[in-house]
Formats: C-alpha cells, structure tokens, sequence
C-alpha cells in the first residue's frame, strides 16, 4: 500500500464487507475508525457512539422551551428534571402569543424588522401605521403642572402597590420632597423679609434726607453726584438716582461711579482700598456682618 515516495499513502475502510483502500480516507469523530466515502456518514458504518452528536431538542408543552435530549440518558429522566427545575408555564404564553399591530382591522405581525416604535405614545405599530395620523396617535404627554415629584409618587404607586420595597422607596421619596419643599419655603420667607427690611431701610433714608440736613450732614455719608444731594445709606442714594434722574431721561448726566459696600455699616466707598482700611480700622479687620 502506498508508493516508495508516499508510504503511508491509503488505508483500507475499517467495515468488515468493504476493506477498499481509499487514498483519502475519512476519519470518524466518534468512533475513530476509518471509512471509505462509501462509509464516511455515521449510519452507513453504524457508528455504536453516534448519539455524541445528537442534538434532538423537544418542545416542553407548558413553558413552550427546548428540552435537548442528554445521549445515554433515558428522555424519561431529562423530561422529569426539566420540569422540576426549569419549566415555567408563564412563559407559554409570551412564546406563543404573536405580536400584532395595535391598530384597528390591522392583523400585521410585528417581527423584528417590521416594527416601529411611536415617539409620542411609545407603542409599537407596523410600517403601516408608523406615522401619527395613522394610528390616531393622541400626540406627547403634557407635563404635570403640580409638584414634580409627586407625579413619580403616582407612577411607582400604580405600577406595584403590593411590592414591599416599592413601598419603601415611595416612603422615602416623599419625605425627600416634603423636606425639599419645606426648605424652599423656609427660603421664600427669609428671602421675602430680608426684602421688606431693605425696603424699609430705604424709606428711612428717603425719610431721613429733610431732618438730616438740619443738622449739618453729620450722618448723611452719601452725596448724590448730579445733584449734591446727601443721604444716609447707599441704598438711599441709589433709589433717589433712579427716581429722580433716571426717569427724567438724564441718566447721560448721572457719573458711572463704582461704589463698594461695607458689609457692616452699609457705608459706601468709591475706591476698594478705602473699603479695606475703613474694615480694618473700624470693624477690627473682620468683614462678616
């Protein structure tokens, strides 16, 4: 068997009745026997291990699942394991139930490249009925004009009520958003006393301008740079500019001062050193009121 050159060249079919030598044999993965072409496939040589390679699947009749048959194993025994441990009857139903369009008299099944999800109303629809006129689409959802964290409340709520840990994190989102809004009205409040004291500042330094005059300026610190005119804070002097001269149409006139507050007294300074040695001569060097 073989030539001088190729001695190994050709074996004989290993099947008792063919014994032919074939220069290209064939191998089985199972047995590992060698055959003819003849004789290459696992039923023509009745291969006693074949069932290596069987991939013989059955539909479970409650979940609709695959079951492969383990070879050298009784079906019996792998039909009884997946029940105990796999088989889910719930599933018969998503698995067999085929997906249709939504739409009135349309009988479309939705498969994979057929589907269109809607934007507005976020349901799958066929390429039909893509469009919003087609399927009537009642158009985006309007925003909760409420509190914003409430509409998430609802939601959670009516997905799961029965769920322990939905309950929980409801619980715990409305206390977040209680004390969220108890923070903002706490902030509304001092936001809105703090205006009335600036305005009544205001008034008592508008107020103060005639009586202050009679006694020579002595607590009039503020000038007004258009009309000479000195009030008592800076908050004074600036209302009296957009009253007065603003109204008037001569703002042109009024000078473009940059004035720098003092945190303490309210006092202004036109120069920002002025500012820091008046804090640190007058008010011990601290600027916090």
């Amino acid at each position: 068997m073989g030539t001088p050159a190729f001695p190994n060249l050709g074996k004989h079919c290993t099947v008792e009745d063919c014994k032919l030598i074939d220069f290209l044999p064939f191998t089985c993965d199972c047995c590992h026997q060698v055959f003819c072409l003849e004789h290459r496939s696992y039923g023509k040589h009745q291969c006693p291990k074949a069932n290596k390679q069987d991939v013989t699947v059955v539909i479970c009749p409650l979940c609709a699942k695959g079951v492969r048959l383990i070879p050298d194993e009784d079906p019996n025994i792998t039909w009884e394991s997946h029940v105990n441990t796999e088989c889910d009857p719930s599933n018969y139903e998503k698995a067999t139930k085929k997906r249709k369009c939504p739409v009135r008299g349309c009988r479309e099944i939705l498969t994979f490249s057929n589907t269109i999800k809607c934007r507005d109303c976020i349901l799958e629809h066929c390429l039909k009925h893509r469009f919003g006129p087609d399927h009537n689409c009642p158009g985006p959802k309007k925003p909760d004009p409420g509190f914003q964290f409430m509409g998430l409340l609802n939601l959670s709520r009516k997905e799961d009520p029965k769920s322990t840990s939905s309950s929980k994190w409801s619980t715990s989102l409305l206390n977040a958003a209680s004390s969220f809004r108890a923070t903002a009205e706490a902030g509304m409040a001092r936001l809105s006393s703090e205006f009335s004291q600036k305005t009544q500042m205001t008034r008592n330094g508008v107020v103060g301008q005639s009586s202050g005059s009679s006694s020579g300026g002595v607590n009039q610190v503020e000038q007004c740079p258009q009309c000479k005119v000195r009030f008592s804070s800076v908050t004074a002097l600036v209302e009296h500019v957009e009253k007065v001269h603003e109204r008037n149409g001569n703002r042109s006139g009024v000078m473009k001062v940059t004035i720098d507050v003092c945190p303490k007294c309210n006092k202004g300074f036109r120069d920002p050193v002025s500012l820091v040695e008046h804090v640190e001569r007058d008010h011990a060097g601290t600027s916090k009121a």
